[in-house]
């Protein structure tokens, strides 16, 4: 090869040389962008969005459980959709996204095993009869709810506040004729509360919520029924983990001191 031939070959190459290495050292540095390690795949998502489908009994306190995950989490948002149990039960039937949903019985997320991991008790609830402020009826025993004269509101069989407030009064052979049947407590409670209805069972902290509004008269224990609150991650979620993360925070000690705060019981 002539002189003048290998000296243009040998400066091209020394030109190309460069020119190779930036671009290895721009794929490289597309696989740190990736996965923030050099990696090749994508690491989890730095922020998170979930759906939680709760009983309308935890409307309140979910408040405050928002705001205590969600300062303890950044780039966590939480939503809630509260509802009857046997509602949010349905909607996850009928494939509503949604990542963990918590209900107000053990019998509806039972109904639910093929569409929920394991489901954890995170709290329990007792029974009270709600009557107008002041108690002008004086209601002073799930007996006196047999009055005829007495108007008696009470939630939908299918409702598990429902379904409780029935054990309780056929266990002490209570004849109750509700003038309506509500498709939650908080239903129930607005009833009461406008004066729609003068007494209803309703659970003790959705009394709480309103102590200027109702009087909550308390059912003895021998004749009252515990309500459970079992959370499950739903296997649809779209963000298993971060799911999963806030069902196990909810038996952490900040949870169950927020829910001990509103009147809900150790699970």
């Amino acid at each position: 090869m002539p002189r003048t031939a290998r000296v243009a070959g040998l400066a091209v190459a020394a030109l190309l040389v460069p020119l190779l290495a930036a671009c290895g050292s721009d794929d490289k540095s597309d696989g740190d962008r990736k996965d923030g390690r050099g990696g090749g795949s994508a690491g989890p998502a730095s922020s998170s969005k979930l759906t939680v489908l709760a009983a309308a009994s935890l409307t309140d306190v979910f408040k405050t459980v928002k705001t205590a995950y969600e300062d303890a989490h950044p780039g966590v948002e939480l939503t809630f959709s509260f509802a009857g149990s046997q509602e949010l039960a349905a909607q996850v039937r009928q494939g509503a996204p949604a990542d963990a949903i918590v209900t107000a019985d053990t019998k509806t997320m039972d109904g639910l095993r093929a569409e929920t991991g394991t489901p954890s008790v995170i709290a329990k609830n007792r029974l009270v009869i709600a009557t107008r402020e002041g108690n002008p009826d004086e209601v002073k025993t799930l007996k006196d709810l047999a009055d005829p004269k007495l108007k008696v509101v009470l939630a939908a069989e299918e409702v598990p506040v429902g379904r409780y407030s029935r054990q309780v009064l056929d266990a002490q052979r209570v004849d109750v004729k509700p003038v309506s049947e509500e498709p939650n407590v908080r239903a129930v409670l607005s009833k009461v509360e406008l004066g729609e209805a003068d007494a209803g069972i309703v659970y003790k902290t959705d009394a709480d919520t309103k102590p200027d509004k109702v009087d909550a008269i308390a059912i003895p224990d021998g004749q009252n029924a515990v309500a459970q609150y079992p959370a499950a991650v739903l296997k649809e979620s779209g963000d298993s983990p971060s799911a999963q993360a806030f069902v196990e925070w909810l038996s952490s000690p900040p949870a169950q001191q927020i829910l001990r705060d509103a009147g809900f019981q150790k699970p």
